[in-house]
């Protein structure tokens, strides 16, 4: 058998995983309060309260990048780690724009753009050349030592307002696979002003980022060329089990299709590629109470009761009608249905209120899903589930053979993302859609540190947003997020489900993978397992969802401010046990970790507090 260092010798090439790496802010300040980020699609849950610290604060979710050598033929040869004979310099850049960006109004690249609000920019009296002073750009950091940790590779330096804002910091493992740490959630303004609206918060800042990831790498002293990352820094993950329905590896794989990029697909796998899509709805159940009572254990479509998935999976006649009947109560883009009716019940990019008739204020599955379920329909699927024998997923990235191991990474960090309504979004918006930015499937391209954007002027329109100059090419630390809401607190404590009560109470809804709207407190989970209650007590306990969001408060404009100081006390969404061989109760569930109660009015005035004490810091105000 070859060793790994002869192995090495014959790569041509290597390339950085996952292409897009997912950070994700955390208020832990402790040494290990962190944990790496999805590697597989289909991880194991977490044991409870993994996602807290000991003081109870969230912990960080890093994005962990390994590299692997290719050879001529475009096959995994291995994974290079730092050993003998084989050196790596990681090198990284983050940034946040979004001060010295312009405002979300509505994205750029639809119709409705073009008559919606203006976009413009961000703390406009603050006049050039003094906007440089609105970006957080603390340089680049390079790591090359196998286990390293340290101040040196913290993202220190940058500052908005005059305020220094840390954006995180770099760490290796003991092979040398590198670590990318995200900021800590600090979010404030300079002048203590509360925040007034969900995305453009003018004086305000964050510690959100993304950037760039390359490595310099020599096998026995001969450089490689290794194809670079990117890392995105995004808000927390409150329901760290749960997948959207149109996942973002899901819209970058239909973007990848339609650019030529990828192969089209000729035959769907049930289990990777229409299974998840079922599943997806049928988990929402612990995020949204309408997707309970639609999709829930034991409802009309609960696609995961053994003989309703039985019958799902099964090839032949037998079931045509009803493989028709369900991909059918999909939305379809084709038809220009502007009713919120069909499925999945999320709103889309032109979302209002009240609901325009407009196709776009719904979401859809992308054009990929949809022929795939067409597919399917017709009885022209490979029906793979269950699993055969040895062929079950596998939960940890160690499980997948080596020649997977790269796709698999890009593919994990990717699926815990949403593409949801790009309204904006919660980790990377409508941007993302247009081949433009990518150099390969899953990988932007990036732009040349001497090739500068060009200043688009007091707006930002839809033709210059789009345009073959504009900025959907090439990409530099900071232009990914700078298009997502500042700070991105108020975008997560604003956009929440059921607009319009007359229709629905519950739906539609925004982000429920990411954002809870309604969920299984803890107190009811004690009901339902308690077997000395009665049974009707324990089912009310059970189809009872409690608004995620009770713990900040009354009022819309008290709830921006609070979402900003207490984030780590919303409720992360944690699988429990459930009652196994029961009709009316599942076998897991999944609970929200924390009581729910409201601000005291002690914390209200220590929220009060600290957006004063932010305002004393002797910052200089903007230029205006």
């Amino acid at each position: 058998m070859r060793s790994e260092s002869k192995l090495a010798e014959q790569v041509v090439y290597a390339k950085i995983h996952p292409s897009i790496g997912i950070a994700r802010v955390g208020n832990s300040r402790e040494e290990e309060g962190f944990y790496v980020g999805p590697q597989v699609v289909d991880p194991l849950p977490k044991p409870k309260d993994f996602y807290r610290d000991s003081s109870g604060a969230l912990k960080r979710e890093v994005a962990e990048f390994r590299i692997y050598g290719y050879d001529v033929q475009g096959q995994v040869l291995c994974e290079l780690a730092m050993q003998e004979g084989v050196e790596i310099e990681w090198k990284v850049e983050l940034a946040n724009h979004k001060a010295a960006w312009y405002n979300f109004e509505l994205a750029l690249d639809i119709p409705e753009a073009a008559t919606a609000a203006p976009s413009t920019r961000r703390n406009a009296g603050v006049l050039l050349p003094e906007r440089g002073s609105l970006s957080i750009q603390p340089g680049a950091r390079t790591i090359g030592e196998a286990g390293a940790a340290g101040q040196q590779y913290h993202f220190d330096g940058g500052s908005c307002f005059g305020i220094p804002v840390p954006l995180g910091e770099l760490r290796t493992d003991p092979h040398g696979r590198l670590r990318v740490f995200g900021g800590h959630g600090m979010s404030a303004s300079f002048d203590g002003k509360a925040p007034v609206t969900f995305a453009n918060n003018d004086g305000w800042f964050d510690d959100t980022s993304d950037g760039p990831v390359s490595a310099r790498v020599r096998v026995g002293g001969r450089e490689l060329r290794v194809a670079p990352a990117w890392v995105v820094v995004a808000p927390p993950n409150y329901g760290p089990q749960q997948k959207s329905v149109r996942t973002m590896y899901a819209l970058m794989t239909d973007v990848a299709i339609q650019a030529g990029h990828l192969p089209v697909p000729l035959r769907p796998s049930f289990r990777n590629d229409l299974l998840p899509i079922f599943k997806a709805l049928c988990d929402l159940q612990w995020m949204n109470a309408s997707f309970a009572a639609g999709f829930g254990h034991g409802m009309p479509q609960d696609f995961m009761a053994p003989d309703y998935l039985r019958k799902l999976s099964q090839a032949g006649n037998t079931y045509a009608q009803l493989r028709r009947t369900v991909a059918n109560a999909f939305r379809n883009p084709r038809y220009h249905d502007a009713s919120m009716k069909p499925w999945p019940w999320v709103y889309g990019d032109a979302m209002d209120v009240p609901m325009p008739p407009i196709p776009r204020a719904m979401n859809a599955l992308t054009g990929t899903q949809l022929a795939m379920l067409d597919r399917w329909a017709e009885g022209d699927f490979i029906a793979d589930y269950p699993p055969a024998a040895g062929d079950e997923a596998r939960h940890d990235i160690a499980d997948v053979p080596l020649a997977d191991q790269a796709a698999m990474l890009d593919r994990a960090a990717l699926e815990f993302c949403l593409a949801d309504a790009f309204h904006p979004g919660c980790e990377m918006t409508w941007p993302v859609r247009h081949a433009s930015m990518y150099s390969e499937a899953y990988r932007w391209r990036h732009r040349a540190g001497d090739d500068r954007e060009a200043d688009f002027g007091k707006a930002l329109t839809p033709a210059e947003a789009c345009s073959f100059d504009g900025p959907l090419y090439g990409q530099f630390p900071g232009s990914v997020t700078r298009w997502m809401a500042l700070p991105w607190q108020t975008d997560t404590a604003s956009c929440r489900s059921g607009y319009d009560p007359q229709y629905d109470p519950y739906l539609p809804t925004f982000w429920p993978a990411r954002v809870p709207n309604q969920v299984l407190s803890a107190e009811n989970y004690k009901k339902v397992m308690n077997p000395e209650l009665g049974r009707e007590e324990r089912l009310a306990a059970f189809n009872e969802r409690m608004d995620w969001d009770r713990t900040l408060g009354p009022g819309h404009l008290q709830q921006l401010q609070a979402m900003v100081s207490h984030f780590d006390r919303q409720g992360i969404v944690e699988m429990r046990k459930g009652i196994p061989n029961d009709p009316d109760f599942p076998a897991t569930m999944q609970v929200e970790d924390r009581g729910g109660q409201p601000l005291t009015e002690a914390e209200r005035k220590a929220t009060d507090s600290q957006m004063r004490q932010l305002a004393r810091l002797g910052t200089p105000k903007p230029a205006v």
